[in-house]
């Protein structure tokens, strides 16, 4: 089933997410499911509970869709609970980011180039490993969303005056995108 985008100005996407238990948060496979489903459906790479209204400590990755470009992501599907950063690299990398909640603007932000982290898989196994690259910050992307934060905190205060009136149309549901959505109509 597809579920529809809270998009920014919704406040469920600055709240910080709440742990959940495998074993017994109920149909959690089939919202893992859905999750995928509306990933695939909006074309995006990463998507986080808090972003279809759910304050929960769970977000999906899906890097498969570069895996044509990018080989080495070919069936990479992963669903990270109660995720968690033990540790950044001092070295940082920019890159332009963009988010399902935030249609339409793009900007460069700086991030830690790796990450030690540690969560809950898709078959409830305990998980720590090293990310790098794209898939560190896609990681670190959807993180910020389960701690109440999006990437536009990470600009500098020029940059987020640039876009100021963009985003208080938004939270106030003047926006567009190509998936379905659950704008404010503030």
């Amino acid at each position: 089933m597809i579920l529809p985008m809270y998009i920014f100005g919704q406040p469920v996407l600055r709240k910080t997410a709440e742990e959940i238990d495998y074993e017994t948060y109920p149909n959690l496979k089939e919202l893992i499911d859905n999750m995928f489903e509306t990933l695939r459906r909006s074309e995006g790479v990463g998507l986080a509970a808090p972003q279809i209204g759910l304050p929960i400590r769970l977000f999906i990755i899906d890097l498969d869709v570069l895996a044509e470009d990018e080989p080495q992501y070919e069936g990479y599907l992963h669903t990270f609970i109660n995720p968690e950063i033990i540790e950044e690299s001092q070295e940082t990398t920019s890159m332009s980011e963009g988010c399902l909640s935030i249609p339409g603007i793009n900007e460069s932000v700086k991030r830690p180039a790796k990450v030690l982290v540690n969560y809950i898989d898709e078959n409830g196994e305990e998980q720590e490993r090293w990310l790098e690259g794209f898939e560190a910050r896609v990681f670190q992307h959807e993180y910020d969303h389960l701690e109440g934060k999006m990437f536009i905190d990470h600009l500098s205060p020029f940059r987020k005056q640039i876009i100021k009136s963009k985003l208080l149309a938004m939270a106030k549901g003047k926006f567009t995108a190509h998936y379905k959505c659950k704008p404010n109509r503030g």
